[in-house]
């Protein structure tokens, strides 16, 4: 939750961000609220004080056996318990609605962050190598999937309805092999690998700033305060949650997790393959550093980078974008997306995203660290995606292809598959791109 002084210092700052995210919320309406809530605050305060102070005089009166006189004062009192109450009852109801705005106030976003209003608007800030030319009709993940048989889309929609898969065979290896490269990848950097939980309490989703505004894409557990996880970045903040943190070298987590995400808002969107799932799986990178603002920039620099540097080591061109404040979320202060060239959509696609929550995060959850002043800060935090996977696949399958059928296999990647060079076509549909030839 932001600062209400800060936001009253810097409310058309606040109300542009707001607008800018698409997040119906009135900074004017959350100001007048909380002078509200101030002033009920205060008359209670006042009510509560006369009534003790009466009550002690009653128990006096009581004391020297001037019992009609304390009866009397007993009825007269009982104006102001009315009142008392009816200030609890008009305070309550404000402190709800002071909250539910709160609750969606969104995070400033940096000087530099682009205008626009959807990812249409991002721009692009670097192209790393070039999309391959075919000298043949190239597959897409889909047709490549089928024969390799890496996967299964049809039994997965039997069993778990739309957006749904089986990874099998060498799909299951890939998937492993890329999640292994970049926790070994992080690890080389000083990131400690973590197994977090997939569940976690509404607290944790609403201290990480998935919810209120994210609610209907997270999964609920019936009956339970549990959430299934979209990112491993939601328990990994809520692990140090309430602690004071030693930041003298930034805390550095990369969290392994499968992910689930309901996908609202996307029918019809990208329902073939492997693009638009509800379970998948994530290899995340979470930082937590002091509150300041240079350091959280170089860390999200470093971020973005290891990234960049994984799909260096699976041979795969792509591009970096600044994502612009129409297409961020509540939390994010700024953000980078890494697009990675997908053939079969003769675009780019987005593999990546890389976030400077700044302080955001760490005034929900409670993250602090104790200055070189003796005093108590809040932390920046900073997320992102080291490798979420099968997504990570399409690219992989799609530029590696060669024109016999075959997958070629990046270098790096060969050490957790065997050491093969590429996963050969079966000879039944080896033959069959040979005859169609």
């Amino acid at each position: 939750m932001m600062n209400i002084r800060n936001i009253r210092e810097r409310a058309a700052e606040f109300q542009a961000a707001a607008d800018g995210k698409g997040i119906a919320v009135s900074i004017a309406e959350l100001l007048e609220t909380d002078d509200r809530r101030r002033e009920l605050a205060g008359r209670a305060e006042t009510l509560r004080a006369r009534r003790n102070r009466r009550s002690e005089e009653i128990g006096a009166m009581i004391a020297d056996g001037r019992r009609d006189e304390a009866r009397r004062e007993k009825e007269s009192m009982r104006a102001d318990k009315e009142a008392l109450a009816a200030a609890e009852a008009e305070l309550d109801t404000v402190l709800q609605r002071y909250r539910h705005l709160m609750d969606r106030v969104p995070n400033l976003v940096s000087p530099d962050t682009p205008a626009g209003r959807s990812d249409a608007d991002n721009v692009v800030v670097s192209v790393t190598g070039q999309p391959p030319r075919f000298e043949f009709e190239p597959r897409d993940h889909v047709e490549l999937g089928q024969i390799h048989e890496l996967f299964d889309t049809e039994r997965g929609v039997k069993v778990a309805g739309a957006r749904s898969y089986f990874l099998k065979g060498d799909g299951l290896k890939l998937q492993r092999a890329v999640q292994q490269l970049a926790l070994d990848l992080l690890e080389e950097r000083g990131f400690t690998g973590m197994d977090v939980p997939l569940m976690v309490r509404t607290r944790a989703m609403r201290d990480t700033g998935f919810f209120p505004t994210g609610r209907d894409q997270a999964y609920r557990i019936e009956g339970e305060d549990a959430w299934l996880v979209g990112t491993s970045e939601v328990p990994l903040i809520a692990y140090f949650a309430d602690e004071i943190l030693d930041v003298t070298e930034p805390i550095r987590a990369a969290g392994v997790s499968t992910c689930f995400r309901s996908e609202v808002g996307s029918a019809g969107r990208d329902v073939r393959g492997l693009y638009r799932v509800h379970q998948f799986a994530k290899v995340e990178q979470v930082v937590i550093c002091r509150g300041e603002t240079e350091q959280s920039e170089r860390l999200l620099q470093e971020i973005t980078r290891n990234a960049e540097d994984l799909l260096d080591l699976l041979e795969l061109p792509y591009r970096k974008v600044a994502v612009c404040i129409g297409d961020m979320s509540q939390k994010n202060y700024k953000q980078y997306d890494i697009e990675t060239w997908m053939p079969s959509r003769n675009a780019y696609g987005e593999t990546h995203s890389a976030s400077n929550v700044g302080d955001f995060q760490a005034r929900r959850a409670g993250l602090r660290y104790r200055g070189e002043d003796g005093r108590l800060h809040y932390c920046h935090t900073l997320n992102n995606t080291a490798a979420a996977v099968p997504r990570l696949l399409i690219p992989l399958l799609e530029n590696h292809q060669l024109e016999d059928g075959s997958i070629y296999l990046p270098q790096a990647l060969r050490p957790y598959m065997g050491g093969r060079e590429r996963l050969a076509a079966p000879a039944a549909e080896a033959a069959t791109i040979r005859n169609d030839a």
